[in-house]
């Protein structure tokens, strides 16, 4: 039988694959980028971490916590504050919802077709032959794979997303703060990385994220451009000159945060084999694609019990 194909490997995508593979079922992810995780991110720079989307995650629901637990045993997260990390960094947290599966990356999907009862995936110049379909990607990116005059894209319309400017840098000197929340400032985050359980020393290691509005402003600008707009931002609010900095970088997430969901857990074909999902489905947190994922898992087990 050919495997469930799972497009996307961020939470969503490892959570579905993951209790689909614990349930006995053969599963690929594909992946266009070089990590798991998606915005569960960490980059490694100047011997520091910098955790440049999630910085954490806070479980509301018994059925994510539990798995929260389960992970802090392995040794993939620890607490923070009163809050959760990845260690030595959030995308940890990623691996180890990974932990065994195949994931193919450097895999980018450009369309899908259906084959008999099944789907065929194109990659590149290859097709691959899948059961089912599960497509993780952002809302705004899966017309683009499944089509736009699918009878699923019409629902994708009314999801919407707000963008978010990262900036990572690494600053000598005394840290006047962990966190700060400056809701109506350029700079609505920020947070020192350093202070996170297992993450190397030296530097202070800075992430700062800001507002929407500022980074609708400012998204088109260049990587380059964007880190010298929000350093001196930063270097400001820590009391800091120019000459403390150690390295600075920025990061552009076009589809950070989702400000209107779908409302429901995922969109499915009225045969079950095709299923699309996400944090888009039902809200911003990293809790929110989990639940996503393991309630598409969930229908197609029980769909396709036989």
């Amino acid at each position: 039988m050919n495997p469930v194909i799972v497009i996307g490997a961020g939470i969503t995508g490892l959570s579905a694959a993951g209790k689909l593979a614990k349930a006995g079922r053969d599963v690929v992810v594909l992946d266009k980028g070089r990590g798991i995780g998606g915005r569960v991110a960490t980059r490694r720079a100047a011997g520091l971490h910098f955790d440049h989307g999630a910085q954490y995650v806070s479980p509301k629901g018994d059925a994510f916590a539990a798995v929260v637990d389960d992970l802090a045993g392995t040794g993939h997260v620890a607490g923070w504050q009163d809050k959760i990390v990845g260690t030595p960094g959030m995308s940890a947290l990623a691996k180890g919802l990974g932990a065994g599966l195949v994931v193919r990356q450097d895999a980018l999907v450009t369309a899908l077709m259906r084959q008999g009862a099944g789907w065929q995936v194109q990659v590149g110049d290859q097709m691959l032959d899948a059961s089912h379909v599960i497509v993780t990607v952002p809302a705004p990116q899966i017309a683009a794979i499944i089509g736009a005059d699918h009878p699923l894209a019409a629902s994708l319309g009314n999801v919407a997303y707000a963008p978010n400017l990262t900036l990572m840098a690494a600053v000598d000197g005394p840290a006047p703060f962990t966190t700060m929340r400056y809701p109506d400032a350029d700079l609505a985050w920020i947070a020192q990385d350093s202070s996170k359980p297992s993450r190397p020393q030296g530097a202070t290691a800075w992430v700062a994220q800001a507002s929407h509005a500022f980074s609708a402003t400012h998204l088109e600008r260049d990587k380059d451009a964007i880190a010298d707009l929000m350093l001196p931002l930063l270097l400001d609010r820590l009391d800091a000159a120019p000459g403390q900095v150690r390295y600075a970088s920025a990061h552009r997430w076009r589809y950070a945060q989702v400000t209107r969901a779908l409302g429901q857990p995922f969109l499915r074909s009225d045969d079950a084999t095709l299923y699309l999902g996400g944090d888009w489905c039902l809200g911003p947190l990293v809790e929110d694609a989990w639940t996503s994922g393991t309630a598409m898992a969930d229908d197609l087990l029980a769909q396709h019990a036989g």
